[in-house]
């Protein structure tokens, strides 16, 4: 007769999940809510790029939640460095940009999933188990961002002037674009992206000359014009 706990350990089929994000604070909060299901076990967490690429050498789990903005190598450089390995974890990006453009370039190197973070506890759940079987997660926000570029209605018109240098942007200055026009401050902007203020100060007098506005209240207005906030 096969012992009960044996049984039990043959049936187990949990998600296993692996947690990249810079911040502690952030992962003992995702491990916190997928603690709570009997059918995901968290087995690795990662500070940065290097550490999860180092981590998956070694080890393996079904599902990567994955932050962008990381220290040492960020979340693109990952998925391209992904792209070379032959057992890839399904994956699952959690960030606090949602812009359509970053959501199409992650999408575009084998990410399954799109949760901002100021909504992840309302769905990192559910995102974990669909993209472990292979299908697509995206929160409603984001699916509301999709469906109006593929309903023909794009946050700006690419023909036009403004709308072509919407599409002249590096993804960095898209978002150092968009924190201006949150208005925080170089410090600020530095911190959030892990570069330095000089870093910032360069990418805000590159914009400026760009855009072809004066400062960063214009930058600001180009911003809002573009629905980038």
């Amino acid at each position: 007769m096969i012992d009960e706990e044996l049984v039990e350990f043959l049936s187990d089929d949990k998600i296993t999940v692996h947690i990249a994000d810079d911040h502690q604070i952030l992962i003992d909060g995702v491990i916190a809510v997928l603690g709570l299901e009997k059918d995901i076990e968290v087995v690795g967490h990662s500070l940065n790029g290097i550490e999860v690429l180092d981590w998956f050498h070694e080890h393996s789990a079904d599902v990567l939640v994955l932050d962008i903005n990381m220290p040492k190598l960020d979340g693109i450089e990952v998925l391209k460095k992904f792209q070379s390995f032959e057992d890839v974890p399904h994956i699952v990006i959690l960030s606090s940009y949602d812009d359509i453009k970053l959501i199409k370039e992650v999408l575009g190197m084998g990410a399954k999933g799109f949760v901002p973070k100021k909504s992840a506890g309302e769905h990192i759940v559910q995102a974990i188990r669909n993209v472990s079987k292979g299908q697509q997660y995206f929160s409603e926000e984001v699916k509301e961002k999709m469906m109006k570029t593929l309903m023909g209605k794009p946050m700006h018109d690419k023909t036009s002037p403004e709308g072509m240098l919407m599409n002249s942007l590096t993804r960095r200055e898209y978002q150092i674009l968009k924190l201006i026009a949150q208005q925080y401050t170089t410090k600020e902007i530095a911190e959030e992206l892990h570069v330095s203020d000089s870093t910032v100060e360069t990418h805000r007098k590159n914009l400026i000359k760009k855009v072809n506005v004066k400062n960063s209240v214009g930058l600001a207005i180009f911003a809002m014009k573009n629905e980038i906030i």
